[in-house]
């Protein structure tokens, strides 16, 4: 068993709003290991990116605040660190994939300038050495022609160019984790493939280790050892993906599983969907936030919020009921 490169302990992240303070992410916990790509799940607004940008200190200023837990990288407690501290960790020992790429690039600097910044920054190498790595780099990603592509505008690139030139910016240094945010969000079938297996490719070669962010459960199957399902800013189930996919425990995590159409499906038949709505997160529930969406919910499990226990080895979940609950074949759609 290799050992976590980032560990995770209680995370806590709030924001300061008009409303009052919110918290996005609550007692989160996890680990990633060298080598091994870690998958992050859940709906839109359960706390996926909050984490990722807790992790590379990337909070909106001054409302996002780290209140508490440790975010432990390489034996340092990240979330100690100072800002210059941690400018010097971003880009070379944790690349970060953007779930925009059009945004996470700069419209009015040329794709060349831009990877020759980030190994100005972090390497002790001249302008033109920089720009021949640089050239290198879009080899690497699959980015034909690149000494054209060097001189050009993100405007004139294609969604799935823009994508590979991000990846190779988050990858120029070497870094040792990669936190790859809906890297095929908006991007077609072909070319999220072909993304997923140039992250594969590059994670191989390199040996870095990968936590990838997504909504996508098939996406989760095909490319993660481990996996973190989230909601409402907490962790409600997280094991190896043998766990998740084939004993998945907690109540959402089967409601996940159960909504994917499969090829069996009856024609013209409904999916199945989890009734009801994510909490807000200026009002969540004191007990467990899953209870008004749950059909397995009593009113104990409404009172106070369930503790994580072991299912098994590497295997755990936050739920009350988890031991009464019908394995995932027995639950009807």
């Amino acid at each position: 068993m290799s050992e976590p490169i980032l560990q995770l302990s209680n995370l806590v992240t709030e924001f300061d709003t008009d409303e009052g303070r919110v918290r996005a992410v609550d007692d989160v916990s996890f680990s990633v290991n060298a080598g091994e790509t870690l998958g992050i799940v859940g709906e839109s607004g359960c706390g996926k990116s909050v984490t990722a940008q807790s992790i590379m200190r990337l909070l909106p200023q001054p409302m996002g605040q780290i209140v508490s837990g440790e975010i432990r990288f390489n034996g340092q407690n990240l979330a100690a660190l100072t800002l210059e501290q941690m400018r010097a960790i971003r880009g070379a020992e944790i690349g970060m994939v953007f779930q925009e790429p059009m945004t996470a690039l700069n419209p009015v600097h040329t794709i060349g300038r831009q990877l020759a910044e980030v190994l100005l920054l972090h390497k002790k190498i001249s302008k033109q050495d920089a720009l021949r790595q640089s050239m290198v780099m879009l080899d690497r990603v699959g980015i034909p022609a690149p000494d054209i592509r060097m001189g050009e505008y993100p405007h004139q690139l294609s969604g799935g160019m823009r994508q590979r030139v991000v990846i190779a910016m988050a990858l120029a240094c070497g870094p040792k984790l990669l936190i790859a945010d809906e890297p095929t969000t908006a991007l077609d079938v072909t070319i999220q493939a072909q993304i997923l297996e140039l992250i594969r490719e590059l994670q191989n070669d390199m040996g870095m280790a990968v936590m990838l962010i997504t909504h996508d459960l098939g996406v989760i199957a095909e490319t993660s050892q481990q996996v973190v399902v989230m909601y409402a800013g907490k962790v409600a189930e997280k094991g190896t993906v043998y766990d998740i996919f084939d004993h998945p425990t907690h109540p959402y995590t089967q409601g996940l599983l159960s909504s994917i159409p499969r090829l069996n499906t009856v024609p013209k038949s409904r999916l199945a969907i989890i009734p009801g709505m994510v909490p807000g997160l200026r009002d969540l529930p004191a007990g467990c936030r899953f209870a008004n969406r749950c059909r397995h919910c009593l009113d104990s499990c409404t009172l106070a919020s369930p503790a994580e226990e072991q299912v098994s080895a590497g295997h755990s979940v936050s739920c009350y009921r988890w031991r009464d609950l019908p394995p995932l074949t027995e639950v009807p759609a």
